[in-house]
Formats: structure tokens, sequence, C-alpha cells
């Protein structure tokens, strides 16, 4: 099944309100036909955007209708006239679609600083409504981009209590990515009927294993929301079955989002082994992955294990050097204490940094700890795209 095809329950859409130039799709929408069991993970940052703010408010309540999504302004350190505009345009909004206010969640995304242009969103607001159905996934995706190469959209289909069922995760995201929560938009939808509460654990779970172990630039962002909905279409579901679904489209638009990090050309997923438990195994991958050094090293191709070695070392966790082993993918280039590299050695594992996805495996000791973590090379283009991001 196409991960563009429709979920039961849902309807979306994307236009173009004219926040962004040139016409590009800017506002987006995905409607329930009925009221359904909401649950989120919001930006730790102290700086939390005015739509964000009003997510978290009306998130007492366990249920809602409709998520509004617009990219081109993140309506964020807008104070209270942002805070009226984020409301203004929900209000219309849900007045076009004939909900209640407090049914809607809104999003947005784009520059800080200025507030959300909602006269543009409450003229648009008819046809976006008039734009809605089920299969509108493909203009909803890229109504939520910015400086995405594409949109990041990805389906789990899986059989639970006798009956199919679907999870669809929707996202964007390329730069300001790191955990608490990476630096994204993103929106989950599924036809199996979960209550309120077994949702949001589960979200927050597969959210702790996903969109928290990647990182593009150690920043995140003022906006950073994963919003979700369980229509109940195709009837009750196991909750470790709908989890383990929820986890692997999580995980599958992750990955995209650090491959698509500005300027990125190789993602790394780092594995850390041997800890005493999982918590340090993670400090440790961590510190690899959002390690400069590392980083640039990565863009160059250049099996440098001296840097991986030393972001080890400074992670805050006790292991010995000498029961330490490097590899990059399956060459080993640093065995029990000692540097492994040889000129064969070096070549294949530069052949293999220069692959799109590869494996960088440190294994510390005999513990039972093990972690995983996704990073991406940084280069000239992130620096370029960034110092250009206003102009």
């Amino acid at each position: 099944m196409s991960v563009l095809a429709p979920v039961s329950g849902f309807r979306f859409a994307g236009i173009a309100c004219g926040i962004k130039k040139e016409q590009r799709l800017d506002l987006g929408a995905i409607v329930a036909d009925a009221a359904c069991p909401v649950a989120a993970v919001l930006t730790r940052n102290r700086v939390r955007a005015a739509p964000v703010d009003l997510c978290a408010q009306r998130l007492g309540a366990p249920h809602a209708r409709a998520f509004l999504v617009n990219s081109g302004n993140a309506n964020a350190a807008t104070g209270d006239e942002g805070r009226a505009a984020a409301e203004r345009a929900v209000e219309a909004f849900a007045r076009a679609a004939d909900l209640a206010p407090e049914q809607v969640l809104p999003a947005s995304t784009g520059v800080i600083g200025v507030v959300l242009p909602d006269a543009k969103i409450v003229a648009a607001a008819p046809t976006l409504v008039a734009s809605l159905e089920p299969h509108g996934v493909e203009s909803f995706s890229k109504a939520i981009l910015t400086t995405d190469r594409g949109p990041k959209v990805s389906r789990r289909t899986f059989t639970s209590n006798g009956a199919s069922h679907q999870v669809l995760a929707i996202a964007k995201g390329a730069g300001m990515i790191h955990p608490d929560m990476a630096t994204t938009l993103a929106f989950v939808v599924t036809d199996a009927r979960m209550d309120a509460t077994t949702l949001r654990a589960a979200l927050r779970r597969a959210t702790d294993h996903t969109f928290n172990r990647i990182t593009v630039d150690g920043d995140t962002s003022t906006n950073d929301c994963i919003l979700a909905m369980a229509s109940g279409e195709r009837g009750e579901a196991a909750s470790g079955d709908f989890e383990q679904a929820l986890a692997d489209a999580l995980g599958e638009v992750a990955q995209m989002i650090v491959a698509d990090g500005e300027g990125a050309e190789h993602v790394a997923r780092i594995v850390v082994r041997g800890t005493a438990n999982d918590a340090e195994a993670l400090r440790i991958a961590r510190t690899i992955a959002t390690s400069p050094l590392v980083k640039t090293a990565m863009h160059g191709c250049d099996p440098n294990w001296g840097r991986i070695l030393a972001a080890a070392g400074r992670a805050g966790v006790d292991f010995s050097v000498a029961a330490t082993s490097v590899c990059i993918g399956e060459t080993a280039v640093f065995e029990s204490g000692r540097a492994a590299m040889t000129p064969d050695r070096e070549s294949a594992a530069s052949q293999t940094m220069s692959q799109p996805l590869y494996e960088i495996l440190v294994e510390v000791g005999a513990g039972p700890g093990n972690a995983h973590y996704l990073t991406c090379d940084l280069g000239h283009p992130y620096v370029t795209l960034n110092a250009d991001y206003r102009s």
C-alpha cells in the first residue's frame, strides 16, 4: 500500500495561502471525521512558540478533531500579539470546518520573531476546508515543509485482534535537529482504536527511541511537536502491536530527517555496546553523534577514529580504553585499545563512509549496555544555507 493512501477516518489538505513566496504550499490540515483520542510530545525549549502554548493548553482534553499547520512563519517570540494571531487563525478554520476551536490543535514552522500573518489564514480557511479529502496526504506533506528537500512520510500496516490497521506518520525537519525533541513537526494518524492514555504513553515511548535519538546540528526549536490522533475506524488493536508499528513509522521519518540535514550527504548510526547500562551507552552515543569534529570527518569520508574515541572519552562514562574497539561498517579501525588502521583498512573505511548510510560501532567492554543514535555529516552547505536563511 502506498504511503500516500488514505487512513480511515481522516481527511487531509495542503494549499498556498501566501505566507511563503511564489505561491508555495504553506497551509495544511488534518481533520478527523469524529472526535478522536489525541496525544502530543512538545518541545522542551523554554522559548516556546504561541501555537505550542495553545496546543499544551488544549491537550488538557483527551480528544480533538483537527491539526492546523502553517509553514513559513514560526510565530515564536511574538508575545501576546502572536498568541492572539494563532487563536484567530484557529477560530477561522474551526468556523469554516464547523468545529469547536478547542478541538483544533495548531502548529507552525518557519522564521522566528515575526507575528503570524493570520489574515492570510483567515482568508484561506474556506478553501482549505473545501480541499480536505482522504487522498490529500501528498499536498499536506508538502505544505508543512521549510528547508526540507522533500516530504517525509511513512506508513506501517499491522494486524491485531484479527483486523488490519494503519499507522501513518508525516514529518518535516532538516535543520535545528536535536532531542527533546528534534526540530520537527510530525503528525501521526491511525485507524486503530486507542484510548488517550494508551496513545499518549505509546507516543512518548516511541519518541524517546526515535526522534529523541537523532541530531543534525545540536539545536532544538521553539516549535517542535509530534501530534497524534486515533480514529478507531478499524477497531481495537493490542497496545503492543500498535506501539511497534508507531515506533517503526516514526523511526523511518526520523531517519529521513537526518538524511535531509541541511547539506547532509551521509547518515551514520552510532551504536555503543558494553557499558554498565543502556543509559551510559546512550550518553556515549549522543556525545559522538553531536561532535562537530566527528561530523566534519564524516563529511570528508575520513575514518578518523581518534575523533570518535575522544568524543566517547568526554561523555562522562567510566570505561577502559584497553577494552575498547571501533568499527566503521565492517572495518575495525581501533581494536582492544590499539590503532588497527592499515592502508587497506583506511581505504575500506573511507569507502564505507562515502555511502549514504552506514554504522559506526563502539564497544567499550563486556557490559549489557546498548544504545544507538543517528547523526549526519556537517559541511560547507550547512553553513551557506543557514547564513542565508533570512536573506
